[in-house]
Protein backbone atom coordinates (compact mmCIF):
# COMPACT_ATOMS: atom_id res chain seq x y z
CA UNK A 1 0.00 0.00 0.00
CA UNK A 2 1.23 3.84 -1.03
CA UNK A 3 2.98 5.29 2.69
CA UNK A 4 0.94 8.09 4.29
CA UNK A 5 2.46 11.15 5.01
CA UNK A 6 1.63 14.41 7.64
CA UNK A 7 2.51 17.77 6.17
CA UNK A 8 3.40 20.48 7.84
CA UNK A 9 2.86 24.52 7.45
CA UNK A 10 4.88 27.66 8.78
CA UNK A 11 2.39 29.61 9.27
CA UNK A 12 4.72 32.51 9.31
CA UNK A 13 4.73 32.49 5.29
CA UNK A 14 0.57 32.69 4.80
CA UNK A 15 -1.58 35.71 4.15
CA UNK A 16 -2.99 37.84 6.61
CA UNK A 17 -5.97 38.04 4.05
CA UNK A 18 -8.43 37.16 4.92
CA UNK A 19 -7.93 38.66 8.69
CA UNK A 20 -10.97 37.24 10.25
CA UNK A 21 -11.06 33.79 11.94
CA UNK A 22 -14.17 33.02 9.39
CA UNK A 23 -14.69 29.33 11.09
CA UNK A 24 -18.24 28.31 11.66
CA UNK A 25 -19.59 25.24 13.28
CA UNK A 26 -20.97 23.24 10.48
CA UNK A 27 -24.89 22.14 10.48
CA UNK A 28 -26.49 18.75 10.51
CA UNK A 29 -26.61 19.45 6.23
CA UNK A 30 -23.65 19.95 5.98
CA UNK A 31 -22.52 17.20 7.78
CA UNK A 32 -24.77 14.40 6.01
CA UNK A 33 -23.34 16.24 2.74
CA UNK A 34 -19.77 15.67 3.93
CA UNK A 35 -20.84 11.91 4.53
CA UNK A 36 -22.39 11.58 1.12
CA UNK A 37 -19.96 12.59 -0.46
CA UNK A 38 -16.55 11.50 1.18
CA UNK A 39 -17.43 8.42 2.08
CA UNK A 40 -18.59 8.58 5.40
CA UNK A 41 -16.58 8.84 8.01
CA UNK A 42 -15.42 12.78 7.95
CA UNK A 43 -18.22 14.18 9.52
CA UNK A 44 -17.47 13.36 12.97
CA UNK A 45 -13.97 15.37 12.01
CA UNK A 46 -15.91 18.23 11.07
CA UNK A 47 -18.39 18.10 13.95
CA UNK A 48 -15.23 17.87 16.44
CA UNK A 49 -13.82 21.76 15.30
CA UNK A 50 -14.33 24.39 13.48
CA UNK A 51 -14.44 24.31 9.78
CA UNK A 52 -14.01 27.29 7.09
CA UNK A 53 -17.52 26.09 4.71
CA UNK A 54 -17.97 27.06 1.16
CA UNK A 55 -21.87 27.30 -0.08
CA UNK A 56 -23.72 27.57 -3.53
CA UNK A 57 -27.63 28.94 -3.36
CA UNK A 58 -27.53 27.44 0.64
CA UNK A 59 -25.46 23.79 -0.44
CA UNK A 60 -22.81 23.01 1.17
CA UNK A 61 -19.71 22.73 -2.12
CA UNK A 62 -16.66 22.55 -0.27
CA UNK A 63 -15.57 22.67 3.97
CA UNK A 64 -11.95 22.35 6.20
CA UNK A 65 -11.69 21.40 9.68
CA UNK A 66 -9.64 23.07 11.61
CA UNK A 67 -8.27 22.77 15.11
CA UNK A 68 -10.53 19.19 15.98
CA UNK A 69 -10.46 18.14 19.32
CA UNK A 70 -10.47 14.37 21.07
CA UNK A 71 -9.45 12.53 17.29
CA UNK A 72 -7.59 9.06 17.94
CA UNK A 73 -6.09 8.52 14.64
CA UNK A 74 -2.58 6.88 14.91
CA UNK A 75 -1.22 9.60 12.69
CA UNK A 76 -1.95 12.40 15.56
CA UNK A 77 0.32 11.15 17.87
CA UNK A 78 3.43 11.95 17.45
CA UNK A 79 3.77 15.86 16.00
CA UNK A 80 0.32 16.88 15.86
CA UNK A 81 1.17 16.60 20.03
CA UNK A 82 3.76 19.35 19.95
CA UNK A 83 3.10 22.70 20.94
CA UNK A 84 2.47 25.55 18.40
CA UNK A 85 1.46 22.72 15.81
CA UNK A 86 -2.90 23.26 14.80
CA UNK A 87 -4.34 20.15 12.48
CA UNK A 88 -6.20 20.84 9.72
CA UNK A 89 -8.11 18.46 7.96
CA UNK A 90 -10.03 16.96 6.90
CA UNK A 91 -10.40 18.70 3.47
CA UNK A 92 -12.86 18.40 0.66
CA UNK A 93 -14.25 19.89 -2.33
CA UNK A 94 -17.28 18.31 -4.26
CA UNK A 95 -16.08 16.59 -7.57
CA UNK A 96 -18.49 18.90 -9.56
CA UNK A 97 -16.64 21.77 -8.15
CA UNK A 98 -12.75 20.94 -8.56
CA UNK A 99 -10.69 22.62 -10.78
CA UNK A 100 -12.03 26.27 -10.08
CA UNK A 101 -9.59 27.10 -7.19
CA UNK A 102 -12.21 26.66 -4.20
CA UNK A 103 -10.10 23.91 -2.97
CA UNK A 104 -7.11 26.30 -2.59
CA UNK A 105 -9.15 29.27 -1.23
CA UNK A 106 -10.49 26.99 1.72
CA UNK A 107 -7.05 25.93 2.11
CA UNK A 108 -5.69 29.18 2.76
CA UNK A 109 -8.66 30.49 4.82
CA UNK A 110 -7.92 27.62 6.98
CA UNK A 111 -4.49 28.09 7.45
CA UNK A 112 -4.82 31.48 8.53
CA UNK A 113 -7.34 30.47 10.41
CA UNK A 114 -5.03 28.33 12.39
CA UNK A 115 -2.64 30.83 12.58
CA UNK A 116 -5.50 33.52 13.77
CA UNK A 117 -5.74 30.99 17.04
CA UNK A 118 -1.83 31.33 17.73
CA UNK A 119 -0.90 27.94 16.18
CA UNK A 120 2.66 28.41 14.84
CA UNK A 121 2.72 25.10 12.41
CA UNK A 122 0.08 23.76 10.94
CA UNK A 123 -0.11 19.71 10.32
CA UNK A 124 -2.04 18.33 7.52
CA UNK A 125 -2.66 14.84 8.59
CA UNK A 126 -2.70 11.07 6.58
CA UNK A 127 -2.22 12.85 2.80
CA UNK A 128 -2.30 9.44 0.63
CA UNK A 129 -0.26 10.17 -2.69
CA UNK A 130 2.44 12.15 -4.59
CA UNK A 131 -0.26 14.16 -6.65
CA UNK A 132 -1.50 15.41 -2.97
CA UNK A 133 1.78 16.05 -1.85
CA UNK A 134 2.40 18.47 -4.76
CA UNK A 135 -0.81 20.41 -4.70
CA UNK A 136 -0.54 20.96 -0.69
CA UNK A 137 3.41 22.18 -1.73
CA UNK A 138 2.17 24.32 -4.52
CA UNK A 139 -0.88 25.88 -2.46
CA UNK A 140 0.90 25.90 1.14
CA UNK A 141 4.19 25.47 0.94
CA UNK A 142 3.64 22.21 2.75
CA UNK A 143 6.11 19.66 2.93
CA UNK A 144 6.36 15.63 4.54
CA UNK A 145 7.10 15.94 8.20
CA UNK A 146 6.63 12.19 8.79
CA UNK A 147 5.91 9.32 6.47
CA UNK A 148 3.99 6.43 7.76
CA UNK A 149 3.88 2.70 6.42
CA UNK A 150 -0.32 2.22 6.12
CA UNK A 151 -0.27 -1.30 7.02
CA UNK A 152 1.97 -0.67 10.35
CA UNK A 153 -0.65 1.90 11.25
CA UNK A 154 -3.71 -0.25 10.57
CA UNK A 155 -1.28 -2.49 13.31
CA UNK A 156 -1.44 -6.37 13.70
CA UNK A 157 -4.35 -8.24 12.25
CA UNK A 158 -7.24 -8.44 15.47
CA UNK A 159 -9.38 -11.96 15.30
CA UNK A 160 -13.10 -10.56 14.92
CA UNK A 161 -16.34 -12.66 15.49
CA UNK A 162 -19.36 -12.09 13.05
CA UNK A 163 -22.47 -11.82 14.69
CA UNK A 164 -25.51 -12.19 12.12
CA UNK A 165 -29.49 -13.52 11.62
CA UNK A 166 -29.92 -13.87 8.24
CA UNK A 167 -28.52 -13.85 4.58
CA UNK A 168 -25.36 -12.92 5.49
CA UNK A 169 -24.30 -10.42 2.61
CA UNK A 170 -22.15 -8.05 4.61
CA UNK A 171 -20.26 -11.06 6.58
CA UNK A 172 -19.14 -11.83 3.15
CA UNK A 173 -18.06 -8.47 1.85
CA UNK A 174 -16.38 -8.35 5.47
CA UNK A 175 -14.56 -11.93 4.31
CA UNK A 176 -14.08 -11.09 0.78
CA UNK A 177 -12.24 -8.17 1.41
CA UNK A 178 -10.02 -9.68 4.42
CA UNK A 179 -9.43 -12.50 2.23
CA UNK A 180 -8.97 -9.84 -0.81
CA UNK A 181 -6.08 -8.23 1.54
CA UNK A 182 -7.59 -5.07 1.72
CA UNK A 183 -9.19 -5.25 4.97
CA UNK A 184 -6.31 -6.38 7.81
CA UNK A 185 -8.92 -8.77 9.65
CA UNK A 186 -9.06 -12.78 10.56
CA UNK A 187 -12.75 -13.61 10.83
CA UNK A 188 -12.27 -15.91 13.48
CA UNK A 189 -15.84 -16.89 13.64
CA UNK A 190 -19.39 -16.39 12.53
CA UNK A 191 -21.66 -16.90 15.40
CA UNK A 192 -25.89 -16.91 14.33
CA UNK A 193 -29.19 -17.29 16.28
CA UNK A 194 -31.23 -18.77 13.69
CA UNK A 195 -30.75 -22.18 11.98
CA UNK A 196 -32.30 -21.29 8.81
CA UNK A 197 -29.58 -17.91 8.52
CA UNK A 198 -27.49 -18.15 5.01
CA UNK A 199 -24.80 -16.82 6.67
CA UNK A 200 -23.70 -20.10 7.92
CA UNK A 201 -23.49 -21.94 4.32
CA UNK A 202 -21.35 -18.73 3.41
CA UNK A 203 -19.28 -19.47 6.53
CA UNK A 204 -19.11 -23.25 5.22
CA UNK A 205 -17.63 -21.68 1.68
CA UNK A 206 -14.97 -19.70 2.95
CA UNK A 207 -14.11 -21.95 5.49
CA UNK A 208 -15.14 -19.67 8.57
CA UNK A 209 -16.04 -21.74 11.67
CA UNK A 210 -19.90 -21.26 12.65
CA UNK A 211 -21.82 -21.50 15.55
CA UNK A 212 -25.62 -21.67 16.23
CA UNK A 213 -26.49 -19.84 19.42
CA UNK A 214 -30.44 -20.13 19.04
CA UNK A 215 -32.87 -19.31 21.94
CA UNK A 216 -36.31 -21.11 22.41
CA UNK A 217 -37.87 -18.86 23.98
CA UNK A 218 -40.63 -20.71 25.91
CA UNK A 219 -37.67 -23.12 26.96
CA UNK A 220 -35.07 -20.86 28.58
CA UNK A 221 -34.95 -17.62 30.49
CA UNK A 222 -33.53 -14.71 28.78
CA UNK A 223 -30.57 -14.54 31.42
CA UNK A 224 -29.54 -18.37 31.01
CA UNK A 225 -29.50 -18.01 26.93
CA UNK A 226 -27.39 -14.54 26.93
CA UNK A 227 -24.88 -16.50 29.56
CA UNK A 228 -24.70 -19.15 26.51
CA UNK A 229 -24.31 -16.73 24.23
CA UNK A 230 -21.03 -14.81 25.99
CA UNK A 231 -19.36 -18.17 25.90
CA UNK A 232 -20.09 -18.88 22.99
CA UNK A 233 -17.92 -16.07 21.69
CA UNK A 234 -15.83 -15.45 24.24
CA UNK A 235 -14.07 -18.67 23.51
CA UNK A 236 -13.14 -17.43 20.13
CA UNK A 237 -10.89 -14.61 21.67
CA UNK A 238 -11.92 -11.73 19.99
CA UNK A 239 -10.40 -8.63 19.96
CA UNK A 240 -13.48 -7.24 18.14
CA UNK A 241 -17.30 -8.32 17.80
CA UNK A 242 -18.62 -7.28 14.60
CA UNK A 243 -23.00 -6.88 14.83
CA UNK A 244 -24.03 -7.77 11.04
CA UNK A 245 -27.75 -7.98 10.74
CA UNK A 246 -27.81 -9.52 14.75
CA UNK A 247 -31.47 -9.81 15.52
CA UNK A 248 -31.14 -9.50 18.84
CA UNK A 249 -30.48 -7.51 22.02
CA UNK A 250 -27.03 -8.30 23.59
CA UNK A 251 -27.60 -7.87 27.73
CA UNK A 252 -25.47 -5.70 30.12
CA UNK A 253 -22.55 -8.50 30.76
CA UNK A 254 -22.69 -8.83 26.75
CA UNK A 255 -22.10 -4.96 26.35
CA UNK A 256 -19.25 -4.91 29.32
CA UNK A 257 -17.19 -8.35 27.88
CA UNK A 258 -16.36 -6.78 24.78
CA UNK A 259 -15.93 -2.93 24.70
CA UNK A 260 -14.78 -3.54 21.37
CA UNK A 261 -18.22 -3.88 19.58
CA UNK A 262 -19.65 -2.87 16.34
CA UNK A 263 -22.97 -2.15 14.95
CA UNK A 264 -24.40 -1.76 11.38
CA UNK A 265 -27.39 -0.30 11.99
CA UNK A 266 -29.59 0.69 8.17
CA UNK A 267 -30.51 3.90 9.19
CA UNK A 268 -28.84 7.39 9.15
CA UNK A 269 -28.04 7.89 12.66
CA UNK A 270 -27.37 11.34 14.21
CA UNK A 271 -24.02 12.20 15.11
CA UNK A 272 -25.10 12.90 18.89
CA UNK A 273 -26.36 10.08 20.31
CA UNK A 274 -29.01 11.63 22.56
CA UNK A 275 -30.79 13.41 19.26
CA UNK A 276 -33.92 11.80 17.96
CA UNK A 277 -34.06 13.66 14.57
CA UNK A 278 -31.18 14.25 12.04
CA UNK A 279 -30.46 16.15 9.09
CA UNK A 280 -30.09 14.96 5.97
CA UNK A 281 -27.86 16.30 2.72
CA UNK A 282 -31.10 18.30 1.09
CA UNK A 283 -31.43 19.85 4.77
CA UNK A 284 -34.83 17.75 5.38
CA UNK A 285 -35.18 16.98 9.53
CA UNK A 286 -36.27 13.38 9.37
CA UNK A 287 -37.09 11.49 12.39
CA UNK A 288 -33.76 8.53 13.87
CA UNK A 289 -35.42 5.34 12.91
CA UNK A 290 -33.85 2.81 15.58
CA UNK A 291 -34.40 -0.34 16.37
CA UNK A 292 -34.88 -3.49 14.02
CA UNK A 293 -37.57 -2.48 11.47
CA UNK A 294 -35.74 0.78 10.75
CA UNK A 295 -35.91 0.85 6.86
CA UNK A 296 -39.58 -0.70 6.97
CA UNK A 297 -40.72 2.36 9.49
CA UNK A 298 -38.95 5.31 6.86
CA UNK A 299 -41.18 3.70 4.57
CA UNK A 300 -44.12 3.80 6.58
CA UNK A 301 -43.26 7.44 7.66
CA UNK A 302 -43.03 8.54 4.24
CA UNK A 303 -39.71 9.48 4.62
CA UNK A 304 -37.63 10.43 1.59
CA UNK A 305 -34.50 9.11 2.85
CA UNK A 306 -32.99 5.76 4.54
CA UNK A 307 -28.95 4.97 5.39
CA UNK A 308 -26.58 3.09 7.43
CA UNK A 309 -24.77 3.67 10.12
CA UNK A 310 -21.91 1.73 11.89
CA UNK A 311 -21.76 2.78 15.35
CA UNK A 312 -20.03 1.32 18.68
CA UNK A 313 -22.40 -0.86 21.23
CA UNK A 314 -23.29 0.50 24.67
CA UNK A 315 -26.20 -0.39 26.92
CA UNK A 316 -28.56 2.36 24.95
CA UNK A 317 -29.88 0.78 21.77
CA UNK A 318 -28.36 2.29 18.33
CA UNK A 319 -27.25 5.09 20.46
CA UNK A 320 -23.52 4.15 20.29
CA UNK A 321 -20.34 6.41 19.04
CA UNK A 322 -20.52 7.02 14.92
CA UNK A 323 -17.58 5.92 13.22
CA UNK A 324 -19.27 5.74 9.99
CA UNK A 325 -22.59 6.84 8.14
CA UNK A 326 -24.21 7.33 4.81
CA UNK A 327 -27.65 8.66 3.96
CA UNK A 328 -29.39 6.89 1.15
CA UNK A 329 -32.31 8.82 -0.70
CA UNK A 330 -35.82 6.86 -1.47
CA UNK A 331 -36.91 6.14 -4.91
CA UNK A 332 -40.54 7.54 -5.43
CA UNK A 333 -42.56 4.37 -5.13
CA UNK A 334 -39.78 2.54 -4.41
CA UNK A 335 -40.88 -1.25 -2.79
CA UNK A 336 -38.92 -2.23 0.35
CA UNK A 337 -37.18 -5.01 -1.47
CA UNK A 338 -35.75 -3.20 -3.99
CA UNK A 339 -34.64 -0.66 -1.49
CA UNK A 340 -32.68 -3.58 0.91
CA UNK A 341 -31.35 -4.62 -2.31
CA UNK A 342 -29.96 -0.83 -2.72
CA UNK A 343 -28.75 -0.45 0.44
CA UNK A 344 -27.32 -3.71 0.82
CA UNK A 345 -24.78 -2.01 -1.36
CA UNK A 346 -23.91 0.75 0.11
CA UNK A 347 -24.02 -1.35 3.63
CA UNK A 348 -20.89 -3.09 2.20
CA UNK A 349 -18.88 -0.65 1.86
CA UNK A 350 -19.25 1.00 4.64
CA UNK A 351 -18.41 -2.07 6.85
CA UNK A 352 -14.99 -1.77 5.11
CA UNK A 353 -14.72 1.83 5.62
CA UNK A 354 -15.85 1.78 9.92
CA UNK A 355 -13.76 -0.99 10.54
CA UNK A 356 -10.57 0.61 8.89
CA UNK A 357 -11.39 3.77 11.42
CA UNK A 358 -11.55 1.28 14.05
CA UNK A 359 -7.68 0.22 13.07
CA UNK A 360 -6.67 3.43 12.53
CA UNK A 361 -8.04 4.22 16.12
CA UNK A 362 -6.43 1.44 18.14
CA UNK A 363 -4.19 2.19 20.79
CA UNK A 364 -0.60 1.36 19.14
CA UNK A 365 0.20 -2.71 20.60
Amino acid sequence: MAPLYNLIVDLATISNEPPLDATQTADGRTLAWIDATFGGWWSSEAVSGANILERRDGAPIGFATVDPRGLRFRWLRGLAREPGVGVLGPIGVAPEERGHGIGRQILRQALQALRTRGYERALIGAVSGERLVRYYADAAGARIAEEFDRDALLGPWPRAVVMASGNGSNFQAVVDASRGGTLPLEIAALVVNDERAYAVERARHAGVPASLVAWERGEEQRRTYDARLLKAVRRYEPDLVLLLGWMHLHGDDFVTAFPEMLNLHPAFLPLDPSCDTVTMPDGAEIAVFRGPRAVRDALHAGSGWVGATVHRVTRATDRGAVLARSPLRIEPREEEAALMERLHGVEHQLVSTAITRWLFERPSS
